[in-house]
């Protein structure tokens, strides 16, 4: 009979199989998602908030960049390179090691991120103005932005040093099964951003002081949250510098070429930043917005499906349970196809009525709206594949394989700078349409060949096996997305320009066409045959 894992050490300190079943997976990643959901929709607060507050000029510019480059480590040294070298490998300790060796893995690992960070965020701070001249250099001769970003960004950069050791007890956490905690962190992101830009920005001294300070604080309060939720496990660590133990030199070996493979799309953004740098002013601020509509359903849905499979892709891959690693992925990816390709045509199609509902106002103009509307079209396609990188990057990073996801990556990144160039000298030629659309473009190729090529290894090696019935499930999802295309094209074309409208009744008509365009779907796919409970069985 398989013995019982408890959250605390057993008696006899050996190590205890975990029980959480596969049939969990679903209300698992429903948990995350709802929690995500959550965070996402304080995130769009903040970003309403500061669409009205500061609109989409040169100060916005500036915190747009300021504000990307502690994001950008924070996926090298936070929730993606570094979760997805931890998390295999204090699952691996979790379940075949004693909870002693598990406590003592976490607190040398915190010891040793923490002080390489603490270097990180030194050199971040004293080297700003090469930081912000490496990844907007047209910032260089405006002095709207680049001392105001410069300023900025030596408020936000510690931010990476509290979210990276935040990001490490959300994974500890996540291991045990304690999704919920993880997900909620972020609310406290948003909320205290929202705080500080209303409250604080309008007493600074110097424009922008109050926004950068918010994300600093933010950090703060987002690791003091999760510290209690660690006690409770008794997996509080007292860290210690130790680059020599066997578990913390595996999670930096396997972390360093996972910085690179995890953080592709990232890079791909401050290279996209970069070119926006030389556009006219408010391109950074227009991208910007756009990928706030486009990371929903990206932080929803794909963030939610790759926290909770890694964990479980890690522990099967450490039982030796190849045949149910495969079952595993074939399941998210059925979700991805059902959920993200009707999300990816919607947010195409209602780009303009969302931005002028959750933005138009203040100083947030209606050429804003164009503009922001025409990215957000272009980053569309590239849903799909966004979201496939977070489920199929696991089942690499599950097996302790780096390298491939890093290859790949280097390939899909190489494909978006040439069609950067490619796409944005078009359009600024044929002005066909706005030439930071081009950048949005080339950023959604590169997604979308990053995904095709991981599902390809994982297909060539063996390690996923299809199961029956995706030839049907996809004729399904593909009839019923056509319909609520054109459904939707038809009645947006009835209600006629939403900037005529006031924000009340953009507001309803917009939530009429979301919930109508999602329940015509849903519909249209229980007729032909696909139920709810037929995803849920999947996870079995």
């Amino acid at each position: 009979m398989t013995p019982k894992r408890t959250d605390t050490p057993p008696a006899s300190d050996a190590p205890a199989p975990p029980t959480a079943a596969p049939d969990r997976l679903l209300k698992s990643t429903t948990v995350v998602a709802a929690f995500t959901l959550l965070s996402r929709v304080t995130g769009l607060a903040r970003d309403v908030a500061f669409s009205a507050w500061f609109g989409a000029g040169p100060l916005m510019d500036a915190f747009a960049v300021a504000f990307k480059v502690p994001n950008l480590l924070r996926r090298f040294f936070g929730e993606g390179a570094f979760s997805q070298a931890f998390v295999p490998v204090i699952s691996e300790y979790r379940t075949t090691r004693s909870f002693a060796e598990t406590r003592d893995l976490i607190a040398r690992t915190t010891g040793t991120l923490a002080l390489v960070l603490f270097a990180v965020t030194a050199v971040g701070v004293i080297a700003a103005p090469l930081v912000i001249l490496l990844f907007a250099p047209g910032f260089l001769d405006d002095a709207g932005r680049f001392p105001v970003a410069v300023r900025m960004l030596r408020l936000t950069f510690p931010y990476i040093l509290f979210v990276s050791l935040t990001a490490l007890a959300g994974s500890v956490l996540n291991v045990h099964r304690r999704f919920a905690v993880a997900a909620f962190t972020p609310v406290l992101l948003n909320v205290v951003m929202i705080v500080f830009a209303g409250w604080v920005e309008p007493l600074s001294s110097w424009p922008g002081a109050g926004l950068a300070a918010g994300v600093f604080v933010a950090g703060v309060v987002q690791l003091a949250f999760q510290l209690p939720f660690l006690r409770r496990l008794g997996l509080l660590p007292r860290p210690r510098w130790d680059l020599a133990h066997e578990g913390v030199r595996r999670i930096f070996r396997l972390m360093l070429p996972a910085m690179f493979g995890s953080s592709v799309a990232q890079i791909s953004i401050l290279l996209d930043t970069l070119i926006a740098s030389f556009l006219v002013a408010g391109s950074i601020s227009w991208l910007y917005y756009s990928e706030r509509l486009i990371e929903f359903p990206l932080g929803v849905f794909g963030v939610a499906l790759g926290t909770v499979i890694l964990p479980r892709l890690a522990e099967q891959h450490a039982t030796s349970s190849a045949e149910h690693f495969s079952a595993t992925l074939d399941w998210a990816l059925r979700l991805v196809l059902v959920i993200g390709c009707p999300a990816a045509i919607g947010l195409a199609l209602l780009a303009e009525p969302l931005l002028a509902t959750l933005f138009h106002g203040g100083e947030f103009g209606a050429r804003d709206v164009a503009m922001a509307g025409a990215s957000v079209r272009a980053y569309a396609p590239g849903v799909a594949g966004f979201i496939l990188v977070k489920v199929l990057a696991p089942g690499y990073f599950a097996r302790q394989d780096t390298r491939t996801p890093v290859r790949i990556g280097v390939q899909a990144l190489l494909l978006g700078m040439a069609l950067n160039v490619i796409f944005v000298l078009t359009l600024a030629a044929t002005r066909a349409a706005p030439a930071h659309a081009g950048i949005a473009a080339a950023t959604a190729c590169s997604g979308l060949f990053n995904a095709a090529f991981l599902l390809r290894g994982l297909l060539k090696s063996g390690v996923y096996r299809p199961r029956p019935g995706w030839r049907e499930l996809a004729l399904v999802v593909t009839a019923a997305s056509l319909l609520m295309t054109v459904v939707l094209l038809a009645v947006l074309h009835a209600l006629g320009d939403w900037l005529e409208l006031g924000r009340v009744a953009r507001l309803g008509r917009l939530a009429l066409l979301v919930a109508g365009g999602a329940g015509l779907y849903a519909f249209v796919c229980a007729v032909l045959g696909l139920r709810p409970r037929d995803l849920r069985a999947r996870a079995a």
